[in-house]
């Protein structure tokens, strides 16, 4: 196995690890993996320990390729900088696609809660010509093949969490740029810009998730239905919010706060459906 890190912004704080598997005359998929990166969430002040290498190496086992970005965050959230990193890091698996046995249109990102709301907005924003310019994507570098979305933070209205708008604006709040802060509260809300260009997307979340409403997630299904986008969700009744894994792995201070056997069946019934859509 291959492990490779990349700075992708000017501070040595974001990074991408990119973890690559060998190749084997034994194994045919060996030859040419998806690629599957994932953003940890953590309200745009931090990325979770908990929701990053143990969900890489989740996905590495079931024939993967990997990887994890520490995006922006903290007192350098603000927008655009986080969705600059991820088209970067995109860009960056897109180029390497031929060293690393990659199908470089087979590139999924995986996000949960702040971080799906990350992923969810390159899913419906990765063509802003702001965007492409910044990250140096101005060929669709930065395009994701598909979505997988973990208890996302998706709007920006009715059922948002606060603190991570809040972070993620936090230029506009400060400067008392209403008219500013209103249309970046609309262009922030992932369900108010799905569209033909937007991937097919997996989602997953809990009934009883009071820190970000399972509404989040249906409200970004009823968009990619309503534009006849492919998309499969799963609403579990019972689980606290950022329950990672769902097992003993991502387990909170072994006291079973995040372990819930039945949504811990999120990965298999993820990658079930990627490999169907990355036939």
């Amino acid at each position: 196995m291959i492990k490779e890190t990349f700075t992708i912004n000017d501070s040595d704080k974001y990074r991408l690890d990119v973890y690559i598997q060998d190749a084997s005359r034994e194994m045919e998929i060996s030859q040419k993996r998806p690629f599957v990166l994932v953003c940890p969430g953590g309200g745009y002040f931090m990325t979770s320990d908990r929701e990053a290498d143990p969900i890489a190496l989740a996905y590495m086992a079931d024939g993967f390729h990997a990887g994890v970005l520490r995006y922006s965050v903290g007192e350098d959230a603000a927008y655009p900088n986080p969705m600059v990193d991820l088209s970067v890091a995109i860009r960056i698996v897109r180029e390497n696609a031929q060293r690393w046995n990659v199908e470089p249109e087979k590139i999924a990102i995986c996000g949960f809660s702040a971080g799906g709301h990350l992923v969810a907005m390159q899913g419906v924003h990765w063509n802003d010509p702001c965007i492409m310019e910044l990250s140096g994507c101005l060929n669709g570098e930065n395009k994701p093949n598909a979505l997988i979305l973990g208890y996302p933070v998706i709007t920006s209205c009715n059922f948002a969490h606060d603190a991570s708008i809040k972070t993620l604006l936090k230029n506009y709040v400060e400067s008392e740029n209403e008219e500013g802060l209103d249309k970046m509260m609309n262009y922030i809300a992932c369900e108010n810009h799905v569209g033909a260009h937007t991937p097919p997307t997996f989602l997953f979340h809990t009934f009883s998730d009071r820190t970000v409403p399972v509404m989040n997630s249906i409200v970004f299904a009823k968009a990619l239905a309503e534009n006849n986008i492919d998309f499969e969700m799963h609403i579990f009744e019972q689980g606290e919010h950022g329950l990672a894994l769902a097992n003993h792995v991502t387990d909170y201070k072994r006291e079973n706060f995040n372990v819930n056997n039945p949504v811990a069946s999120w990965v298999k019934m993820s990658c079930r459906w990627l490999w169907n859509h990355f036939k």
